[in-house]
């Protein structure tokens, strides 16, 4: 390339430079120009001139209108995190059928140290009518307890599901229809206890999974429309039985059903058949009951877990707390009456509502406690004959045991106790 050629290759490529640097300056002369023109009509306006943002920040203070767009942002997440949270609901099928009747299998007594084994439901109409079938054997992975609890072999509960794996069919059943249970706070207390245990396991394998996992979505605690216990309906209606089982109790309302006494013919029966005969039977006391119109029903936004896994209501949880401001007197006799400090337990086989009694106790300074001890002054009982429970051990202690009836109008007159010291 000879020396001329080489200047006007140079002098074209000075020529391009200029060209591109007086569109870059054209370039940034308009947003100058155009933040000269806002700021001078603010001004104009009689407002205040905005700092000018530093390292991708504003500087100045966020106005109050400001401050509530923020706050309104940081909580629409977690709004739409409640709505998710509140269960669609097959307003139509519910409607056909209101009512879902429910018994359980389980390794042991309390939900706090024992896990399901199995779950039979049937939804109802309101006429009684079945409608939908559902049963399943359910596998913890622990010990699944006695066989003569619940009648399946280990390799039945081996090939049983996770409890996490059924529960969006259990809240399909249960939400917004009646639960009718027999000893509402020992079944409602395993279905919320394994519940929020599947739902904890899910939570937990979701802070592990890798990025190209999906989320474990489990459920929810189901959310019925109240809670319907046809063992406490029957206490309600006066009826005295020592077997609280559900086939005693229905043949203690009237009802046909077989006896309850294990005995050769039973033994024949699968769990699942065991199951559905406990369901029906439920069911069809709950309707008798209904007819009498005496029934006791649960709020379940009203209950939750004492130390046992069992769902009682908050008065009852509660009275178990509270704080004894007098000394317990000793055990009640007749002469002397109540007193406070006086320590009172309830026994279930009474005819009124149990947080009645609770809370007649706690209003006159009475010390509630849910276990009997060698310190408890008095057991709240109707039986008298074939005694059971609490009532049972109470009597052999020599504690004194009064009526529903009998402890209210004690309460009438409550002596004056002494005072702890602090």
């Amino acid at each position: 390339m000879s020396d001329g050629q080489r200047s006007e290759q140079q002098a074209q490529q000075l020529s391009q430079r200029r060209r591109r640097g007086r569109r870059f300056r054209s370039n940034q002369a308009q947003p100058t120009t155009a933040r000269r023109d806002r700021a001078t009509s603010r001004r104009n306006a009689g407002e205040k001139p905005q700092r000018p943002v530093q390292n991708g920040k504003n500087d100045t203070p966020p106005s109050h209108n400001q401050n509530q767009v923020a706050q309104t942002s940081q909580q629409e997440p977690h709004n739409q995190r409640n709505k998710r949270s509140k269960p669609k609901l097959n307003t139509a099928a519910i409607e056909h059928a209101p009512y879902v009747a429910l018994s359980i299998q389980s390794s042991g007594i309390h939900p706090s140290t024992s896990k399901l084994v199995s779950i039979d439901a049937v939804t109802f109409t309101k006429d009684g009518e079945q409608v939908e079938q559902f049963h399943v054997v359910l596998n913890s992975g622990s010990d699944a307890g006695p066989y003569h609890l619940h009648g399946l072999r280990e390799d039945e509960i081996a090939q049983g599901k996770r409890f996490g794996e059924v529960l969006k069919r259990v809240d399909k059943l249960i939400d917004g229809r009646v639960l009718l249970v027999h000893n509402a706070p020992r079944v409602w207390g395993f279905i919320v206890s394994e519940a929020r245990r599947a739902m904890a396991e899910a939570a937990r394998a979701n802070r592990q999974r890798g990025r190209q996992k999906r989320r474990q979505r489990v459920g929810h605690v189901p959310q019925p429309k109240e809670i319907v216990d046809t063992l406490a309906s029957a206490r309600r209606q006066g009826l005295q039985f020592a077997d609280t089982r559900v086939l005693n109790v229905a043949r203690e309302l009237g009802l046909e059903a077989p006896d309850a006494k294990a005995n050769m013919a039973r033994t024949k029966l699968s769990e699942a058949e065991t199951s559905r005969e406990q369901t029906l039977m439920i069911a069809r006391m709950f309707f008798v009951q209904r007819a009498w119109q005496i029934l006791a029903v649960h709020n379940p936004e009203d209950l939750r877990a004492d130390k046992f896994g069992l769902q009682r209501s908050d008065l009852r949880i509660d009275a178990t707390h509270m704080p004894r401001e007098f000394e317990n007197p000793g055990v009640y006799t007749p002469e002397r009456g109540l007193v406070q400090g006086m320590e009172v337990v309830v026994a279930p086989e009474i005819a009124m509502d149990p947080d009645r009694i609770i809370e007649a106790a706690v209003r006159e300074n009475l010390a509630y406690n849910e276990k009997l001890t060698r310190q408890t002054s008095v057991v709240v009982c109707n039986k008298r004959e074939d005694l059971v429970g609490k009532a049972m051990h109470g009597d052999r202690k020599g504690i004194p045991l009064l009526s529903d009836e009998e402890f209210l109008r004690a309460c009438e007159q409550v002596a004056p106790g002494k005072r702890l010291k602090d």
